[in-house]
């Protein structure tokens, strides 16, 4: 992997998320990763997810990330979405944006899938 371009590397979602009326994403983090755990230690009334609210352009991101585009890609739809407010440096800060997903395991790379399987 280390020898892989970032921007070639085809990111996919793997968190569950919701999005508002306004197109920004939740993304929806269980607080277990075993659902009996989650019933034992969660009341009832409390919910079994972290939320993680996104702003626009982290929803943006998110939304074009289908598992198909790489970060190259998506990162051109954004300039052209945002233009000015993202124009400068903004591989760099996709790719930053991207190793944070990554790090929380909110996001893989079809190209980890591919060496798994």
């Amino acid at each position: 992997m280390k020898a892989t371009n970032s921007l070639d590397l085809i990111p996919v979602r793997v968190s569950s998320f919701e999005t508002s009326e306004k197109g920004l994403v939740t993304l929806l983090i269980p607080k277990f990763k075993n659902e009996k755990f989650a019933n034992w230690f969660i009341p009832k009334s409390r919910s079994l997810v972290y939320k993680v609210n996104l702003d626009e352009i982290g929803s943006a991101f998110w939304l074009e990330a289908d598992g198909f585009k790489n970060v190259n890609e998506i990162t051109n739809t954004l300039v052209e979405k945002f233009n000015e407010r993202i124009k400068q440096e903004a591989e760099k800060r996709m790719v930053k944006f991207l190793s944070g997903l990554y790090e929380n395991r909110y996001i893989t790379f079809k190209q980890i899938q591919n060496k798994r399987n």
